[in-house]
């Protein structure tokens, strides 16, 4: 399978799909360090930036067989202004779609935010399927969390798959294949279990919302972040804080992690301290002080943020002019990304489809 890839970032589904035999035929990524990341990896594969660009590629209908992206979150998400298709972030989701009528492979494979459902009233997701029929595509979509694929983490993300077939099976049995369930961790395959058992005692601050914490022992949303917002906490009831010893995927500024224990993170802004529980970073860039008692404290690493987005260790770890690599560069790019299992997964189910 030959497949592009659009809002490229370090390439989960290269990452994924290469496994499985896919070659990349391009990327498009236009930020500078995911950029580099893509040439130190994968130096043979053109990056054509700006995809609004496309037409000047030089690439025609059957270049590739699957075409895959997920176009920028921010005008579709619940968190931000919901601009939709009126952002010019969020209409590069219709740039996709003019790719798809140009280049007309079999499969695409898009992704966002779960908020992109809500958007405008449900108009905006109406108007990427209905782009989609319009060209002949038949299309099915659904939520994938990465937690319910071995990794840690609460990412549900939308993955809608179109089909040049027309035929409205062949995108439905992607996504939903007989006996799925929940697709929860004894229903997926031994690799997903792996990653499950190797990731059970992994201890997770569970950040619900601002200032609410749960008792679970998955993080919550990796997320885009600079090195000032230090919410990506690891605490245990040990001398020393574990790292994750898994090679899944993500982390999040809200993706801190909880040890249960009667002593934890008393976070520097109680004063007088009245609860055991960390208190909401604040609007001074995450500098508060922060206690605790019985144990250690430290935020997740940059590696420890890449094995939770599936990624091996040291991805990201490229250097940059020169100089080591900024934490921050490397928190960002894994805050933005897709987690590998689930795009594993998704090219599984195709290549099985496609064989069927």
């Amino acid at each position: 399978m030959r497949y592009g890839s659009v809002c490229s970032g370090v390439e989960a589904a290269s990452m994924a799909w290469e496994p499985l035999g896919w070659k990349p035929v391009f990327f498009s990524e236009i930020e500078p360090f995911p950029s580099a990341v893509l040439q130190h990896h994968w130096g043979n594969v053109p990056n054509h930036g700006d995809m609004t660009k496309f037409e000047e590629w030089g690439y025609e209908r059957g270049s590739i067989d699957v075409l895959v992206g997920g176009t920028p979150c921010q005008s579709f998400s619940i968190a931000g202004m919901r601009g939709g298709l009126g952002d010019d972030r969020g209409n590069l989701a219709l740039t996709y779609m003019r790719m798809v009528d140009r280049l007309r492979p079999r499969w695409c494979v898009w992704e966002n935010v779960p908020g992109v459902l809500s958007s405008n009233g449900g108009r905006d997701f109406g108007s990427i399927v209905g782009a989609l029929a319009e060209l002949g595509y038949s299309c099915s979509w659904r939520v994938l969390d990465a937690q319910n694929f071995g990794v840690p983490q609460r990412r549900r993300r939308v993955f809608l798959i179109g089909c040049s077939s027309g035929d409205w099976r062949d995108p439905a049995q992607v996504l939903f294949e007989s006996g799925c369930g929940a697709r929860d961790f004894e229903q997926g395959g031994e690799a997903e279990q792996e990653h499950a058992r190797r990731f059970k005692e992994c201890l997770t601050y569970d950040k619900q919302r601002l200032g609410q914490y749960g008792n679970g022992r998955v993080s919550s949303t990796v997320a885009a972040r600079d090195y000032k917002d230090a919410t990506d906490l690891v605490v245990h009831a040990n001398n020393v804080a574990p790292t994750i010893t898994s090679s899944g995927p993500p982390y999040s500024r809200t993706g801190n992690q909880h040890s249960e224990v009667d002593a934890l993170v008393v976070h520097g802004t109680q004063d007088p301290i009245v609860s055991n529980k960390a208190m909401p970073i604040q609007m001074n860039c995450g500098q508060e002080s922060a206690m605790l008692s019985g144990g250690k404290v430290r935020r997740l690493t940059p590696t420890e943020a890449e094995r939770l987005q599936g990624f091996p260790d040291g991805h990201t770890d490229i250097g940059w002019k020169g100089n080591p690599t900024p934490d921050s560069h490397r928190y960002k790019a894994m805050g933005n990304s897709m987690a590998v299992p689930v795009m594993r997964w998704i090219g599984r189910r195709i290549q099985e489809v496609g064989n069927g």
